[in-house]
């Protein structure tokens, strides 16, 4: 069902679900040059394309009448952006849909609704955008998104999007990379686009302080191998496009693993930072970790993800609050 109001009690409880260890900040990685940004097409089939350049994955569909796209990367890359669209079609961006919540994803929410699309999310990332979040690895506070980069559709559990020729299917997948995740099927074009759920070749973020949980990334993958088939597109949140479903299969593996093997340190009452040190993930590290700091931050997601007091518990506390009072 769509809603245009926004959610707004417990958010305050809700967004204080980051624990107290914290690590040391890394060093701020240098601001990005949006000027020598480009916007890489690669063209689908049946009119579907992913556009790549600084941030999530896009995905632009067309129809008879306009455009629905998927995830909008930064602000300052809104008019790239519109310039790769119009190569392919000269109709207008008719539906804006955040996959998530993240700044790489909705930053051009703002520039994109003034050209007159409508922007549609699961409701939790118009809570979460109106809010204001806290980064649960560092502590860095996002301020609240301008009224206009708000989404002016929300829905919960399962929503469409028709035009004409082209059907979207938007299905939320509760607690997975945040609480508030999209992914969006096209059937006829066998395109999958899976927001930050799933991220080809590289370990995922799970963003634990504001719903997100390595539990819920697994059930995303199994809803994905499910759906599709040895001949889907899936466009992840970040990396190449999967031509098939074995890059899925892989990444499923590599969280199975990973969850499987903190579950037993968890339960043997090891610390977030003797698992930092004891790297329990090294044999993934070749693969799936870029960097060092990204096999620590894995390390760091998992466990909170199986160590902290989940979500869903802290949701009666605000009703426990109010029968009190």
């Amino acid at each position: 069902m769509i809603r245009a109001g926004l959610a707004v009690v417990a958010t305050a409880v809700l967004l204080t679900g980051f624990a107290g260890a914290q690590q040391p900040p890394a060093a701020a990685p240098p601001p990005v040059d949006f000027s020598k940004v480009e916007i890489k097409t690669t063209d689908l089939g049946d009119g579907v394309y992913m556009l790549e350049g600084q941030g999530g994955n896009i995905t632009v569909a067309t129809a008879q009448d306009g455009i629905i796209m998927i995830d909008s990367e930064f602000a300052p890359l809104h008019d790239k952006i519109k310039a790769a669209i119009a190569v392919i079609s000269n109709l207008p961006v008719k539906y804006l849909i955040n996959t998530h919540f993240h700044g790489d994803h909705t930053g051009g929410n703002e520039p994109f609704a003034r050209d007159g699309a409508v922007v549609v999310s699961e409701v939790n990332v118009k809570t979460r955008l109106a809010t204001g979040t806290t980064n649960g690895l560092t502590g860095a506070r996002t301020p609240p998104a301008a009224p206009g980069a708000l989404p002016g559709k929300t829905y919960t559990g399962a929503f469409k999007i028709r035009l004409d020729g082209r059907i979207a299917d938007l299905k939320h997948i509760a607690n997975a990379h945040t609480d508030g995740d999209t992914y969006v099927w096209f059937k006829t074009a066998n395109v999958l686009a899976t927001g930050d759920t799933f991220t080809n070749g590289r370990y995922p973020n799970i963003d634990f302080a504001n719903g997100g949980n390595i539990k819920g990334m697994i059930a995303a993958t199994d809803a994905y191998l499910k759906l599709t088939n040895a001949r889907s597109r899936i466009v992840p949140g970040h990396g190449p496009i999967a031509a098939d479903k074995a890059a899925l299969k892989e990444y499923r593996t590599m969280l199975v693993t990973a969850r499987d093997r903190m579950a037993k340190l968890v339960k043997d009452g090891k610390s977030e930072d003797e698992l930092v040190a004891a790297k329990p993930f090294a044999d993934l590290d070749a693969k799936w970790a870029p960097t060092d700091l990204a096999a620590r931050n894995f390390i760091r997601v998992v466990y909170h993800s199986l160590a902290d007091k989940p979500a869903a518990e802290n949701k009666p506390l605000l009703k426990r609050i109010l029968h009190r009072s």
